[in-house]
């Protein structure tokens, strides 16, 4: 396939269930299909005795290779193996996760008669390769540039994780996007209206994460003024409480517990995942299942009431960011223009109407296609920053302005925290503190970066530490360290730290194995 210099930036939503893939032309955004006619496509990764399958062919077959097709991976992308919440999810995959080099959740399947081990940015970058190559049979061209999205409340380790998924894929990943953000300009262009300081609220809950965030719409300019959410929280946890409770009824029914078999658990979940989606049209659906278990057949129905009485926590605490979010950008809930919605489970009718009876009875904004929004976005993006495109009317004068959704500082005295970069600052962003020697002939001083909210160390995420050494002998307080925290338009952290009396310096960014490098 030959290159293209004038070939589009593509924009890819790399989603926690399902991905989506767009690109600007002729003065508009296309969805690309997949070869099925997909307009999106799973987020799925299996691996066989003879072959790696990705996408829909990938889930199609989950149910007889459950231990062996890896999903979910945007749940582990920048975390920790001994993260709380990746040891919950590894209790509910029926893949095998274990610990890698520097504390990395690492995948471990059967692949072509061996074991193989894949890091969740190396299974990312396969999803993006697919993406790539979905774009690149639509368009007859080689692709090498995109701007991907991340959710809005990623940490600096996840977004960092998602551009190494791209370095790895081949791709020249331009920006990095929060969903939100990109679906926001989904919306604008949508609306193609002319707008006047306007507050515009982004509800986007997908399958694995969710966000809210609410942005100043004044002409094409997009501003950010607030961002809350959960990296954790989406349409899957809602399965799993439909998952549970159909494990529940099939135990209490045929006195047999189907938890531990993978399978009839893939089987199972599949069922519920339609059963979810049906429920969002209709008050009443069944679960039919041949042979789940051992040769018994399972059929059993769901309300949409008992689906809701077994989420509605979860429900509930989709308003809690919501409410965050008009209190941190100092804005009541009455002066928001629009309410969008964004994301597949936005559909569950349930939390549209505490969506609704929060804001007063107000519409809510349903014109654009919740599963294609962020790519959408993200499209838009990319065309605004290929000069390609720079004559196009239509974008050219839209500006994002985008904010850090986690505050940044770094340790003092007695593990308390000295924040330098509040949590929804507008980046690019720089910050310098002057540090200095706490005892005579102190040679070496230990910095420590932390990320999030917590007036005190142990309340937040460690992002990095590093030594700064070779320290002039001096009495303390008179050595003068200068420490800049630079956060960049991906919302991606570098630190970088100099003696002033000697000119010694060190720059460091985070890279993947969570350590700073030098």
């Amino acid at each position: 396939m030959a290159g293209n210099d004038d070939a589009p930036i593509i924009g890819i939503d790399l989603g926690t269930t399902y991905c989506c893939v767009a690109f600007w032309q002729n003065g508009r955004v296309e969805i690309v299909p997949n070869e099925q006619g997909k307009r999106t496509t799973p987020s799925y990764v299996a691996f066989t005795d003879s072959k790696r399958l990705i996408g829909d062919a990938a889930k199609n077959q989950v149910a007889r290779n459950p231990t062996n097709t890896v999903f979910d991976t945007k749940r582990l992308i920048g975390r920790r193996f001994t993260d709380e919440s990746v040891q919950n999810d590894i209790k509910l995959w029926p893949f095998k996760v274990i610990s890698g080099p520097g504390d990395k959740p690492t995948v471990a399947v059967q692949y072509r008669g061996k074991e193989k081990q894949f890091t969740a940015e190396e299974i990312s970058s396969m999803l993006l390769i697919k993406m790539k190559e979905i774009a690149e049979a639509y368009l007859g061209t080689s692709i090498k540039d995109a701007v991907v999205t991340v959710p809005a409340c990623s940490t600096d380790s996840q977004r960092q994780g998602t551009r190494d998924a791209g370095a790895i894929a081949g791709l020249n990943v331009i920006r990095i996007v929060p969903e939100p953000t990109a679906a926001a300009m989904a919306y604008g262009l949508d609306k193609r209206a002319r707008f006047d300081d306007d507050y515009v609220l982004v509800f986007d809950l997908g399958g694995g994460t969710f966000d809210v965030s609410l942005l100043k719409i004044e002409d094409s300019v997009f501003e950010v003024l607030a961002t809350a959410g959960d990296t954790h929280l989406g349409g899957e946890d809602f399965d799993n409480r439909m998952v549970n409770h159909f494990i529940r009824e099939f135990k209490r029914k045929n006195k047999k517990d189907i938890s531990d078999n993978p399978r009839a658990l893939r089987r199972l979940r599949t069922a519920c995942e339609k059963a979810k989606r049906t429920l969002s049209s209709t008050a009443q659906t069944t679960i039919e299942i041949d042979c789940l278990y051992e040769g018994i057949d399972f059929y059993s129905t769901i309300t949409r009431a008992m689906f809701e009485e077994l989420n509605m926590d979860l429900f509930r605490k989709c308003m809690e960011p919501v409410e965050m979010c008009l209190k941190d950008a100092e804005v009541d809930k009455s002066s928001v223009l629009d309410v969008v919605l964004v994301g597949g489970s936005s559909r569950i009718p349930r939390i549209q109407q505490l969506l609704q009876d929060f804001f007063g009875g107000k519409e809510l904004c349903k014109s654009i296609n919740p599963d294609e929004a962020v790519a959408y976005g993200a499209a838009v993006q990319g065309a605004i920053l290929d000069w390609n495109c720079a004559n196009s009317r239509i974008i050219e004068d839209l500006l994002l302005l985008d904010a850090t959704p986690l505050s940044l500082g770094l340790e003092t005295d007695g593990g308390a925290i000295n924040v330098l970069i509040p949590k929804n600052s507008l980046i690019p962003i720089k910050k310098t503190v002057i540090l200095s020697t706490d005892s005579d002939n102190q040679t070496s001083i230990l910095i420590r970066v932390y990320e999030g909210e917590g007036t005190r160390t142990c309340d937040n995420h460690l992002l990095g530490e590093f030594e700064f050494c070779d320290i002039p002998p001096a009495p303390k307080g008179a050595p003068q360290i200068t420490v800049d925290l630079d956060i960049d338009v991906d919302g991606i952290l570098k630190v970088s730290a100099e003696d002033e009396t000697t000119g010694q310096k060190k720059k460091i960014i985070l890279n993947k194995r969570f350590y700073f490098t030098r």
